[in-house]
């Protein structure tokens, strides 16, 4: 392995909630995968975000019997949304190795597509969501008043489970996300210095509603920050996450496991 800085075996499995295994580029997919199981890594979930790797990232899970995937168009791609992308996305749904609707939703960060135009393909795959039955996970960066309120429309449909991956934004919004039994993932940035209030809403999220996930290549914790992410790194956001919590690793870890299941049913 040319990462030679890997984190002990965490003391329960732990299920990958969000990657992309197609973006990595310093080792190969089969070594990932292979040495997250290693480390207490049992089960990924690699993500679609555009019209091009919808197909792409079902490939990449018929490899593995331990990866799973996503189909949806994430809010910088909206631009690209069209029919040809929603029945690629209807079709492939079908599919039993796709787990969910995702990653979806609004970016007021880089603005990447007009946001008149990530509302509506926002909306347009919540509601694909339900029509396919499948949980959806949510990306939203600086956009959440738009976003609560979409979700409020939605919200008495949403029956077969949400997240907002990569939490980051408001109190409010998350308040609102749990009292709706959603679950919220937390990454690397939980190691961040800068990061105190992601700290603060992990410490007043139930145990029940917590996702683990790296988004992997980006944003590596300490001590590997800096250095392209990968899943094989999830321990390291487990330990700290045990830490700042106060819970023992084989006290948290397999309520975790448990929600991820429980939200992706894998």
């Amino acid at each position: 392995m040319k990462n030679d800085k890997l984190p002990e075996k965490a003391l329960f499995p732990i299920i990958e909630t969000h990657c992309h295994l197609d973006y990595l580029e310093d080792e190969s997919i089969a070594d990932t995968v292979q040495t997250s199981r290693e480390v207490g890594v049992e089960k990924l979930l690699t993500i679609a975000v555009s019209p091009d790797n919808q197909n792409q990232v079902i490939t990449i899970a018929k490899r593995f019997d331990n990866v799973w995937c996503t189909q949806g168009i994430h809010p910088h791609e909206a631009k690209f949304y069209d029919q040809n992308t929603e029945n690629i996305i209807l079709t492939n749904s079908k599919n039993s190795k796709v787990c969910a609707i995702g990653e979806i939703g609004l970016d007021y960060h880089y603005d990447h597509s007009p946001r008149d135009i990530q509302l509506s393909v926002f909306e347009k795959q919540l509601q694909l969501s339900i029509d396919l039955k499948l949980p959806v996970i949510i990306h939203t960066r600086e956009a959440e008043e738009d976003t609560k309120r979409i979700l409020q429309n939605f919200s008495k449909n949403l029956k077969y489970g949400l997240e907002i991956h990569c939490y980051s934004s408001n109190m409010d919004l998350a308040n609102y996300a749990l009292n709706e039994n959603f679950y919220l993932g937390f990454n690397g940035i939980i190691t961040f210095k800068q990061a105190q209030n992601v700290r603060d809403i992990l410490m007043i999220t139930p145990l029940n509603q917590i996702l683990l996930e790296t988004d992997a290549p980006y944003l590596s914790p300490i001590p590997v920050r800096g250095k392209p992410n990968a899943p094989f790194y999830l321990p390291y956001v487990a330990q700290y996450m045990c830490e700042l919590l106060g819970q023992k690793q084989d006290s948290l870890l397999p309520i975790i496991y448990d929600n991820s299941r429980r939200l992706f049913n894998i």
